[in-house]
């Protein structure tokens, strides 16, 4: 069996796990997320447990499993704690700023670049500097986070660009000069 989809998935107080024909639907203090998920897979509430199985051990099940309980984790955590992504402006005169429901980066273009924040996903600009991007659905969090630093990726030889908090940048060497 897989290691991580035999896991049982604690429900914490406060939260309720709901299933219909596959569509599991989590309420918490934070929100309500709903998902629906592989038809194969079976998935049940027992206590306040939700245990994913599988029903025989095919190469696309065995994958399904483990998947299955982690999309559901997902929801979960998020509907408890919610996901967070923070991403730092790195270069001479950068910067960001939230003006309602825009994030505006000056990153180096001729102008500004104005990305309108998806429904459910909140943003959160400190010192003009770092963005920290916030929501219960951890997918839409780290797309929308990905969305924003593809804008201006983080150049290796001036470590310039738009880059996230715990991500390691290896400076380049440049030109050497000639003989």
């Amino acid at each position: 069996m897989s290691r991580i989809g035999r896991l049982p998935i604690e429900i914490p107080a406060g939260v309720t796990v709901t299933l219909a024909d596959n569509v599991v639907t989590v309420k918490g203090p934070l929100g309500t997320l709903t998902r629906a998920l592989h038809p194969a897979m079976k998935i049940a509430i027992e206590g306040n447990h939700v245990v994913v199985s599988r029903p025989n051990d095919t190469k696309e099940n065995k994958a399904l499993h483990g998947l299955t309980r982690v999309l559901i984790n997902n929801m979960v955590l998020g509907v408890t704690k919610g996901f967070e992504k923070t991403l730092v402006v790195n270069g001479v005169g950068y910067k960001v700023a939230v003006e309602g429901t825009k994030v505006v980066f000056n990153v180096g273009f001729s102008h500004p670049v104005p990305v309108e924040i998806p429904q459910g996903i909140k943003a959160k600009a400190e010192n003009g500097l770092e963005l920290t991007v916030s929501g219960i659905d951890k997918e839409l969090v780290g797309q929308f986070a990905a969305n924003l630093r593809d804008i201006k990726r983080p150049d290796p030889y001036h470590i310039y660009g738009i880059r996230y908090k715990d991500e390691v940048i290896v400076k380049k060497v440049g030109k050497t000069a000639g003989k």
